[in-house]
């Protein structure tokens, strides 16, 4: 007796229906995207109790004729392709033909449908894969569906269903992801009686992003526009201030079509090094353009996955995209002071909790400000022009206290002597040395006079080293003269509150001449090649087969960063590193080229240079100066100084804010001056 059974039509159906329709999300996602490939230009979406017991979608695309319209419940009747060589080339986001076919299986349907041409519409009613009727109907151009009772007639796979908030959410994040990849089209999401989204459809992606995640995320974001290999990158990301701690803010799309991509992700995870911290996730919105026959969509039923033909350049056109745009980007964070902490004394009458309040701290305008006092050991000195009795004073310190002075200054600049010679703080406590044992401490060359900012000439010079980026074939601009700035002062030891134009900008010191150090660093590290060190005993790695092989496959890639190496079975034999990899470090580093490169998720130089920054960002850690701690005012003129000149320095190695600004208008409005 035969063991295998031929399924029904029907049983068949409700499989099938099962792979491309399991929410009701999926089935407004496949219905949205029909709508996009008949030429809409204005889609609404309209949900009650999640969809579970009423969807409907309405468009105004090309429509369809009658007699098509029971053909389109049909499995795999589609318009979309014809021949099995249009799959090599898809340009839809619909083309299997599954869709209404899935959904009329397991919901009471009702199409609403009339062409352009036509003068009378068409409405086909179908009940749980059974046509019920075809009549005409008047109606405008375009198409409606409408879904109702879905998973009815399968018990078992609605009790599955979420509650109804649950299943609003995932549709919500479905009409999101389809509005972010064509803002051409207008948008409106409306969700048991209530508009829950509506884009303008004016073909800005950020009028899109602003609809979607609102006005403080967009003001957050960096544009992309970047092409590499045949291959177009768009859209925008996020800056360092604007991280998640999860990667449900990532979203890819390839050719218009949402996408999670493994590859796209890595990348710019790995992009985003030395730029956020690193539990967070960055967030993006970035379209990928390229040739149809490079992707493959048809993998999955839900064509959320797609195959490329070679994972490398797409890895490197994301990448590459998003390290350009990180470096480029000027912009600091803004300080936002909230509106309800403001003291509005222009209130005629205020609470007496609140007059006694202002009476405890009453301030005598016409009293004039107390003189300054003179500074003495232990008391933070103001940044000022030395006076001649505070030089006479400093000069009658010890000399052992001066030379620890020197060390921190030598410390400090241990990665820049230029900065070292041009320090005037080091320069003075030479000078004293010098008279008092008869020798300098150090030679340099004579400093050249420029103006500070308040206008007193002092001897300072030092040379801004230009980083070189990571990008190939990419020059970047000459950074800008430095731009007039008055140091206000210095806040707990730690923030440098400096004044420039229109703005006013907090400094945090350590954050700041950390970044310039590791900038610095980093420029040498790519200004030449990085020399190979040969290992007097080889470092043997266990590896899978396939690991092993994606080594070989870019052996001679490997040997141009500095490595050499041999393969066997199931290991690898190092025999030479690039200097400054510790031997200790080369197995985990091995282990996680190996592994990028055989799913596609890194290449080889991009690891080392993301290894050899994260090494560069910790000893720039160590070696920049500390909060807390006083320093001489003239280090706090060479950060500042450095930090005007390097406009793209806005974050720290860690993620961290190197400064942030807030501008004058914004203050006065806080004092109610305007």
């Amino acid at each position: 007796m035969s063991r295998i059974n031929l399924l029904s039509f029907e049983v068949a159906n409700l499989i099938a229906a099962g792979e491309v329709v399991d929410r009701p999300a999926s089935a407004i996602k496949e219905m949205i995207e029909n709508s996009i490939d008949a030429g809409a230009r204005h889609i609404t979406v309209e949900i009650q109790n999640g969809g579970i017991t009423f969807m409907r979608i309405s468009d105004d695309g090309c429509g369809m004729e009658p007699e098509d319209l029971p053909l389109a419940v049909k499995r795999h009747a589609t318009s979309k392709i014809s021949t099995a060589e249009d799959l090599d080339g898809i340009c839809t986001l619909g083309f299997r033909g599954e869709a209404l076919a899935a959904i009329s299986a397991v919901a009471d349907v009702r199409i609403i449908s009339k062409t352009h041409d036509a003068e009378i519409g068409a409405e086909l009613e179908v009940s749980y894969g059974e046509t019920l009727g075809l009549m005409e109907r008047g109606c405008s151009n375009g198409t409606t569906i409408i879904v109702e009772n879905l998973f009815a007639n399968v018990p078992a796979r609605r009790k599955f269903l979420k509650r109804d908030v649950t299943e609003t959410t995932a549709v919500c994040a479905n009409v999101e992801r389809i509005a972010l990849s064509h803002p051409e089209i207008a948008f409106r999401l409306i969700c048991d009686g209530q508009i829950k989204l509506e884009t303008a459809g004016d073909g800005k992606l950020m009028s899109a992003i602003y609809a979607v995640f609102g006005r403080d995320f967009a003001n957050r974001l960096i544009e992309v526009k970047s092409e590499y290999d045949g291959i177009t990158v768009s859209g925008y990301i996020g800056r360092s201030d604007n991280v998640k701690s999860n990667r449900n803010y990532e979203n890819f799309y390839i050719n218009n079509r949402y996408i999670k991509s493994r590859t796209a992700s890595a990348a710019i995870e790995q992009a985003y090094t030395s730029y956020m911290p690193s539990e967070k996730f960055p967030v993006c919105v970035l379209s990928l353009s390229l040739n149809p026959t490079r992707v493959d969509v048809n993998v999955h039923p839900a064509k959320l996955e797609v195959k490329f033909s070679n994972e490398k350049p797409i890895f490197e056109a994301v990448y590459y995209a998003v390290r350009q745009a990180l470096e480029e980007n000027t912009t600091r964070p803004e300080i936002v002071v909230q509106k309800s902490n403001a003291i509005r004394m222009s209130d005629a009458f205020a609470p007496v909790e609140r007059q006694q309040s202002l009476k405890a701290r009453q301030i005598t305008i016409d009293t004039p400000p107390a003189p300054v006092k003179p500074t003495t050991p232990g008391e933070e000195k103001p940044y000022a022009v030395e006076s001649k009795a505070q030089t006479a004073n400093e000069e009658k310190v010890p000399p052992i206290v001066i030379e620890q002075q020197i060390k921190v200054i030598e410390q400090a600049a241990q990665y820049d002597v230029h900065a070292l010679a041009s320090n005037p703080e080091f320069q003075r406590l030479e000078r004293i040395l010098e008279e008092r044992n008869g020798k300098r401490h150090t030679s340099f060359e004579e400093p050249d006079d420029v103006q500070t900012a308040n206008g007193t000439v002092t001897s300072i010079a030092h040379t801004v080293h230009e980083p070189t980026p990571v990008l190939k074939d990419t020059v970047k601009e000459e950074k800008p003269r430095t731009p007039h700035y008055r140091i206000v002062g210095e806040a707990f030891n730690s923030y440098v509150i400096v004044e420039v134009g229109e703005k006013m900008l907090i400094i945090d010191k350590h954050a700041a001449h950390e970044r310039i150090i590791f900038e610095e660093l980093k420029a040498n590290m790519y200004s030449s090649d990085v020399p190979s060190q040969l290992l007097m005993i080889p470092v043997d790695i266990m590896l899978m087969s396939d690991e092993v092989s994606a080594l070989e496959e870019y052996h001679r890639e490997l040997e141009a960063v500095g490595f050499e190496f041999s393969c066997q079975r199931n290991s690898v034999s190092i025999y030479s590193l690039p200097m400054g990899i510790e031997p200790e470090a080369v197995g985990d580093m091995f282990t996680v080229i190996a592994d990028r490169i055989k799913n596609g998720t890194g290449s080889v130089d991009v690891t080392r240079n993301i290894v050899f920054e994260k090494a560069l960002y910790q000893a720039s850690c160590k070696a920049a100066i500390k909060a807390g701690r006083e320093y001489p005012a003239e280090h706090q003129k060479w950060v500042v100084d450095k930090l005007m000149q390097l406009p793209d320095i806005t974050f720290c190695p860690h993620g961290r804010p190197v400064a942030m600004e807030m501008s004058k208008k914004n203050i006065d409005r806080q004092f109610e001056r305007t």
